[in-house]
């Protein structure tokens, strides 16, 4: 006789606790915002919540608290319809592709730096091409030493795709290799060189891939769109009206378009905000495998391959080191985000070319917490969490709305050439600049806690690509704020000392506070905070409690560049 297992009872963790409705619950949250405040100034409970919601750029508001929704949707499974949940289940033991970039032009430099990466963790290649990288003619060498049996290769390169892909291509001709990508990508390239956009070259690329594995043509890199100031949304948006236009060119030179969707892999940015990292991989899976359910691509097919790379915007060139713990982070949500390669940037970017040190640092951050802390021991680990299906629902629905704006524009080559992508760019730059500006979003080591004194890391220089004029312009977060500590180097150099500004001891309550506050403003543009006798080019003046100009909520960078220009530092 067979005897049906029992079933284990349900789990009812706060069976002891009393329930509790959302409006006991605003009333309480209420009482919290309200403490400390003028009766004459609460705020009831819709103002009480609603002064805790939290606004990211690109129209998406974070709630305090996030519920079981009343009519949830079917959260799915890795590998099917809707692929929010991943492209496919994961390998414990190798949980996603750790792909390390090198773009030393030295030939030899790379070949040992490639080697030195492979047998220490790293699992695949990734060589940037072209005047600020390798040369295409060395890209043989470089690889000499690399089993492309087992490490897959990409290519990536802004002004020579072309000589890049064929490069490559003939290095993995004559090789067993099962994978890696030949980096075309002509719409990224035009967005930024600024030179008009040549499909021409992707239908002989993918159909002489046809026999080589799972090689693929095409990299649709957004990175470009999110370092120029894209924000999440428009930057999912745009990758997946490039892959779209790829499409359609294709199917217009006779590639069936299963055999082109399968072509396209997303290289996408990955920043220090974990959980809208994790979001917006999870919305591109589910946009783009809708994209292919409408162009009848089989289910199996449809999974997005996403490449995240940590945001180039986030870093820093001064006190580079917290770059380390942004890139943390960004590493984290990518992984929890179910990204299939992550590459991490090494945190002195900013500076020049890597150190073997450095790049050892970022191949170990994903090994750490691929291996030591078992974040890839679960696929989708945050799936089902309301919050974060909750942000997923609304990154995805605000890129769908703005793909098709550009989709109505013609498509995303024409977005490019009216200028509506970089209209779209400059106004969630313009957004994301003001929260910088105030510090509302602080930049720990620069805007925030910055390090007197500090030494200028000492790196090779990096190549500079000339672009035109129409080209999209990259935008570091951190570097309006180094603008203003080059200024005050300047004037050091000049007069031998950093500009001095006097900083006197208030007589009001918590003096030493609005002090420390002060002289930590005055450091954020390298300016030395002296006591009251002490020489100085200026003073800061007793005010309201605190000193003129400094109040909350102030434009820290319109104040600290107008008391440069006061001292006589050059602009």
């Amino acid at each position: 006789m067979t005897v049906a297992p029992k079933r284990p009872a349900a789990m009812t963790l706060a069976a002891h606790f009393p329930e509790r409705t959302q409006a006991e619950w605003r009333d309480l949250a209420a009482a919290v915002v309200n403490k400390g405040r003028p009766e004459d100034q609460h705020l009831d409970a819709d103002a009480a919540v609603a002064s805790m919601r939290t606004h990211l750029a690109g129209g998406i508001e974070v709630e305090p608290l996030y519920t079981r929704p009343t009519d949830p949707a079917p959260l799915g499974v890795p590998g099917a319809m809707p692929f929010t949940r991943g492209r496919a289940l994961r390998d414990a033991d190798v949980p996603w592709d750790v792909r390390q970039v090198h773009d030393d032009p030295d030939a030899a430099a790379t070949r040992a730096a490639v080697l030195a990466d492979l047998e220490n963790g790293v699992t695949s290649v990734w060589l940037h091409v072209g005047t600020d990288g390798l040369a295409a003619g060395d890209v043989a060498e470089a690889l000499a030493d690399v089993r492309l049996d087992l490490a897959p290769v990409v290519v990536s390169s802004w002004d020579d795709q072309t000589a890049a892909a064929d490069a490559l291509y003939a290095v993995l001709s004559g090789s067993r290799a099962s994978s890696g990508n030949l980096g075309h990508d002509p719409i990224g390239a035009a967005a930024r060189t600024g030179v008009t956009a040549d499909l021409s070259p992707l239908a002989d690329a993918v159909t002489r891939l046809h026999d080589h594995g799972e090689v693929r043509a095409i990299t649709v890199d957004t990175r470009v769109h999110a370092d120029a100031g894209a924000t999440v949304p428009d930057e999912i948006a745009f990758a997946l009206a490039t892959g779209v236009a790829y499409l359609r060119h294709l199917e217009s030179e006779g590639v069936d378009v299963v055999e082109a969707f399968r072509h396209i892999e997303f290289r996408v940015s990955a920043s220090a905000d974990q959980f809208l990292t994790v979001a917006a991989l999870r919305a591109l899976r589910r946009t783009w495998a809708r994209i292919g359910e409408t162009l009848g691509v089989p289910e199996r097919s449809r999974g997005a391959f996403t490449h995240a790379v940590t945001a180039g915007r986030m870093f820093t060139r001064d006190d580079a080191w917290t770059n380390i713990l942004r890139s943390t982070l960004a590493t984290f949500g990518a992984s929890v985000g179910g990204a299939d390669a992550i590459t991490v940037l090494p945190f002195d970017t900013v500076s020049g070319l890597s150190t073997p040190f450095s790049r050892r640092v970022a191949r170990n951050t994903q090994i750490l917490l691929a291996e030591e802390s078992n974040v890839a021991r679960v696929t989708d680990p945050a799936g089902g969490a309301w919050a974060v299906e909750a942000l997923t629902d609304e990154v995805a629905t605000a890129a769908w709305a703005a793909f098709q704006e550009v989709e109505r524009s013609g498509g995303m080559a024409s977005a490019l050439a009216s200028g509506l992508v970089a209209q779209r760019i400059s106004d969630g730059r313009a957004e994301r600049d003001a929260a910088l500006a105030t510090r509302t979003q602080p930049i720990t080591g620069v805007s925030t806690f910055p390090l007197a004194g500090e030494k200028p890391l000492e790196r090779r220089s990096r190549r500079v690509l000339e672009v035109s004029p129409e080209a999209l312009e990259s935008h570091r977060d951190s570097a309006v704020f180094e603008a203003l500590r080059d200024r005050s180097t300047a004037y050091a150099e000049r007069h031998g000392h950093a500009p001095r500004v006097a900083v006197p001891t208030l007589d009001v309550p918590r003096a030493a506070d609005r002090r420390i506050d002060a002289v930590n403003l005055l450091t954020v543009a390298g300016i030395e905070a002296v006591d009251i006798d002490s020489p100085s080019e200026a003073v800061l003046v007793a005010a309201n409690k605190g000193y003129e100009g400094v109040t909350p909520g102030m434009d820290v960078v319109d104040f600290l560049s107008s008391l440069l220009d006061v001292i006589g530092a050059p602009a």
